[in-house]
Order: C-alpha cells, then sequence, then structure tokens
C-alpha cells in the first residue's frame, strides 16, 4: 500500500533515553588517598554541591496524525468455468448468498489526508472508483465500454472545534458491519450524496451519528423525459423530464461498546431512517394523458448486538432490521404493485442476520446466515411476496501459515407466493398456477488457499482454487427461463481461479 512520507512520531514513554550516567570519578592524585566507597559502612557522603546533576527528561506528546496521500483496494478477479466449459455463474437463488461463485470486481481507493497543527484538526478527502465486469476478456467490441461508478467522493474533518466531533459533504458509501460470508451489510448500507456528522464521547466506546443524502433512480417511479416544442418557436423537439422526483434519506446511529476482560467486549447498535419522496405528474401511454403520484415515505429501524473477543477477529454480529413502507423496497427500488392509493403504503421487509468468526491453532471457523421476509404494497399474496434464507459455514484448517484447505457448505431456501396460470398451457416452457412457489438447493465447495499475509480468516491478499457443487430441486430449477442451462441441469460444477486482496487506504480514519 502506498502511503506519503509520515510525520516523525516522538520517541514513545517506553523507549525513552534514560537520565545519563553521572560522569566517572576522576582518578586520584598520586599519593592521594583513594576516595571511600559511598555504599560501604563509615563512609563519608558527598557534599550535595559535589553529586551529579540529574536531567528531567520531558514527558513524550503523543504522535500527531499521518499526513500525505494514501492508496487502497478492495478487489478480486476471478476465471471459472463449469464442468462443460462453459462461463461460471452465480448459482444462488437468494438475494445474498455465497461468495465464492462472485465476478470480478474492482474497487480502488484514494485519499489525501492532513493534521493541521494550527487546529487540532485533520480532514480527509477521499475518492472511491468501483469497476465491475465484464472485464475485457468478455467485453471486447471496439469502442470498449466499463460499468463504472464513483462511490466516495467526499472530505471529512475531525476534532475541528470540538473534540470528538467529525462532519463530511460529499458522496460516501454509508455503511457499518458486514456478514462476511454473504458479502453485505445487514443493518446500514446507503450510498449516500449529503452530508453527516458523527460525535464519539471522550471514552471511545459511545457515538452517535446522522446523516441526510438524496437519490434518483432512473425508473419510471422517480423520472420520465418527454419530448416537447423548444421554447420560442425554435426548430425541432427537446426533452423534458416531466417527472423528476428525488429521495431524501435521513439516518441515525448509536453505538455503545461495553468492555469484557482486557480485550474483549460488547457493542450494542440502535439505527434507524426516514426515507421521503415528493409528489410528482407523469404522462401515461396516451399522450396527452396524465396521471398524479402522490407522496410516498418509508421507515427503517434495526438494532445489532456483537460480542468480540478483540483476538483474531473472533466476533458474533446478530442483526434485526425491519423496513416499512418504500423503504422495504431499499434505497433505489421502487414499487412495481403499489398500493390502492399508488403508494409503497403497507410494503414490508423483516430480516434477521447473523456472522462471526473464531480462531484458535490452526483452525478458523466462519459462519453466517439470514432468515427474511417480504411482502409488498398489493394487497394479493402473489410472486413478488417471498420468505427465503441461506445458512453457510466455512471452516479453515491452516496446513501451514501461509496456506490451508477451507471447506464450504450453504442451504438455500425460498417460498414465494401466488404463481399466476400460463395464458397458454401447451406453450413450451408453461408453468402450472399454484398458490405458491417453493425452491430450494444444497452447496458444497472444496477451496485450497494461499495467505501471503500468513494465518487468519481475514488476511489479504489470498489466493484460491474453488471447487464448489450445487444440488437444485425441482423449484428451483423453475426459477430459471426456458432453455436457461441451470433449468436443466440438478447438478452443477463451477471451478475457479480467485483472488481477492484488500489495502486499506487511510490508517487514521
Amino acid at each position: 500500500m502506498a502511503k506519503g512520507q509520515p510525520l516523525p512520531p516522538p520517541t514513545a514513554p517506553d523507549q525513552a533515553p534514560e537520565a545519563t550516567d553521572p560522569p566517572a570519578a576522576a582518578a586520584p592524585a598520586q599519593g592521594a588517598a583513594p576516595a571511600p566507597d559511598a555504599g560501604g559502612a563509615g563512609t563519608a557522603a558527598v557534599p550535595p554541591s559535589q553529586q551529579p546533576v540529574q536531567k528531567e527528561e520531558p514527558s513524550a506528546p503523543p504522535p500527531p496524525a499521518e499526513s500525505g496521500f494514501f492508496f487502497g483496494a478492495v478487489s478480486r478477479a476471478v476465471a471459472a468455468t463449469d464442468a462443460e466449459l462453459g462461463p461460471g455463474r452465480d448459482a444462488d437463488i437468494v438475494l445474498r448468498g455465497s461468495r465464492l461463485d462472485e465476478s470480478t470486481f474492482i474497487q480502488l481507493d484514494l485519499e489525501r489526508q492532513d493534521y493541521w497543527e494550527s487546529t487540532g484538526a485533520t480532514t480527509r478527502a477521499a475518492v472511491r472508483l468501483v469497476v465491475d465486469g465484464p472485464v475485457l476478456h468478455y467485453n471486447n467490441a471496439r469502442p470498449w465500454n466499463i460499468n463504472m461508478s464513483v462511490r466516495n467522493a467526499f472530505v471529512e474533518e475531525r476534532d475541528l472545534g470540538v473534540k470528538g466531533l467529525s462532519v463530511w459533504i460529499g458522496s460516501r458509501l454509508y455503511r457499518g458491519d458486514n456478514a462476511e460470508l454473504l458479502d453485505f451489510w445487514p443493518l446500514d448500507w446507503l450510498n449516500a450524496l449529503g452530508g453527516g456528522a458523527r460525535y464519539d464521547l471522550p471514552s471511545k466506546r459511545t457515538y452517535f451519528a446522522a446523516h441526510a443524502g438524496v437519490n434518483r433512480p432512473l425508473t419510471p417511479y422517480y423520472l420520465q423525459t418527454v419530448e416537447r416544442a423548444p421554447a420560442l418557436n425554435q426548430p425541432g423537439t427537446a426533452n423534458v423530464n416531466l417527472l423528476d422526483r428525488q429521495r431524501l434519506i435521513t439516518s441515525f446511529k448509536a453505538s455503545h461498546t461495553v468492555p469484557v476482560g482486557e480485550k474483549g467486549g460488547v457493542k450494542g447498535i440502535l439505527y434507524g431512517e426516514l426515507h421521503q419522496l415528493p409528489s410528482g405528474t407523469r404522462e401515461t401511454a396516451e399522450a396527452g394523458v396524465y396521471e398524479r403520484l402522490p407522496r410516498d415515505s418509508g421507515y427503517v429501524i434495526g438494532a445489532q448486538i456483537s460480542p468480540f473477543t478483540g483476538v483474531d477477529n473472533g466476533h458474533l454480529h446478530l442483526f434485526l432490521r425491519y423496513a416499512g413502507d418504500l423503504a422495504a423496497y431499499g434505497e433505489f427500488g421502487a414499487p412495481s404493485q403499489p398500493a390502492p392509493d399508488g403508494t409503497a403504503s403497507g410494503a414490508h421487509e423483516l430480516m434477521f442476520t447473523m456472522s462471526g468468526n473464531y480462531e484458535t491453532g490452526k483452525l478458523g471457523l466462519m459462519a453466517a446466515g439470514y432468515v427474511r421476509s417480504f411482502r409488498n404494497a398489493s394487497e394479493q399474496f402473489d410472486f413478488a411476496d417471498l420468505d427465503e434464507g441461506i445458512f453457510v459455514v466455512r471452516p479453515h484448517y491452516y496446513i501451514r501459515d501461509w496456506g490451508g484447505i477451507a471447506v464450504e457448505g450453504s442451504y438455500q431456501a425460498q417460498r414465494r407466493g401466488r404463481v399466476p396460470p400460463p395464458a397458454d398451457p401447451a406453450a413450451p416452457g408453461a408453468h402450472p398456477g399454484a398458490s405458491h412457489h417453493s425452491a430450494s438447493l444444497v452447496r458444497f465447495g472444496l477451496v485450497p488457499f494461499l495467505n501471503a499475509a500468513g494465518k487468519g480468516d481475514f488476511k489479504r491478499p489470498q489466493f484460491r482454487f474453488i471447487w464448489l457443487v450445487t444440488r437444485r430441486d425441482e423449484g428451483a430449477m423453475a426459477l430459471y427461463p426456458q432453455d436457461d442451462v441451470f433449468s436443466k441441469r440438478t447438478w452443477e460444477h463451477f471451478f475457479g481461479l480467485n483472488v481477492e486482496w484488500i489495502f486499506k487506504a487511510s490508517p487514521a480514519f
């Protein structure tokens, strides 16, 4: 990880130079009696004026914050195939599944951090660029194109005016603790364009945070662009955003940690969000006919409790999150089947998630899972309504500190609402109607790995060879369109070469 030049830290207190030893006594003149031993009995005391002066060393001040440019990355590269040399694909059927068959992903961080001695404040300017697949080898038609987005572009200051207070403005990926094996943030996971503040109490065990930001997804629920005559009788047409409404999201968070033992503790979090969307007007399929979209809103309430050991990333995260109305569709979602009043009123999502890690000796154990229930705003129990869950466990055995073998097993299941009858029962791929649809699959993976950074389930970079076997039931196969190979295969094999690397950009934040 490239870093800027840090300010030289002062000597730590336990490394401070000791007081200078007293100078050695001069040799007595020839014929003079030797000086008596100060420690012996009956010896004369040395006059105070002749005792060596001990110079008192000043106490070392705390080291200043590191300043400079910093580069970081969270990325992975994947080359994979199935048993028939076709492309390796993600075979999960739940919203957040196993990470073993993920695709290539590149995240680059560039940050500038400065400690301002005149004010005692520290600032951080952060930019994050994310590039998603497909890579050139699957996307080589000219002109080249790339799936790229800016996830961070903000400036944050800390301790300016008030010790423990930090404020930021800009575009920020705003999130808390994650479920590592499922690669998502179950409680707070927002793409914020706005600003926020956080205050840490002097104990550093408690903090309060809040933010407000906006977004505008490119869907007909938020945006409609129409052609209209240009101003002042000019020729041609002009594009006009007839419907253009953005969602305002505010969040609030309180966290407190209770120490347990020398290094461990228990962290508790309370969390909430408010979502607001203004009313608007859009044109229907019939030109000149308009419909009014009412104001909409939603909310999130959640909590987290996380005991941790403070050693070798030992922890257990437990998350509970409930989202109501518009917030049930996520920050970029919208109701495709709204309530009778045209809003997302009545939609809700309830999710319980657990994630943990424990390491001892040559063994490591990671586990994660969730159960989720979602109901849309429609009054009917339809196909979009579902209950689903997953549990995944991945034990590691370290043959050496730099490598070993991991085994992963997972079970996934979902139950959806009513399946409508086919328009033509005789048509190829037609599925009979049903009151509900159930699907499940089991996955098993064998993962030899190399850890250049040494033993540890979270150490990166990590090189992996992956063999992943999936067995679908008939319900899982039915979730795919006609002629999709996943709709025909009960068994699926995934062979992959995978490398994942993580380098944190800023050392102080």
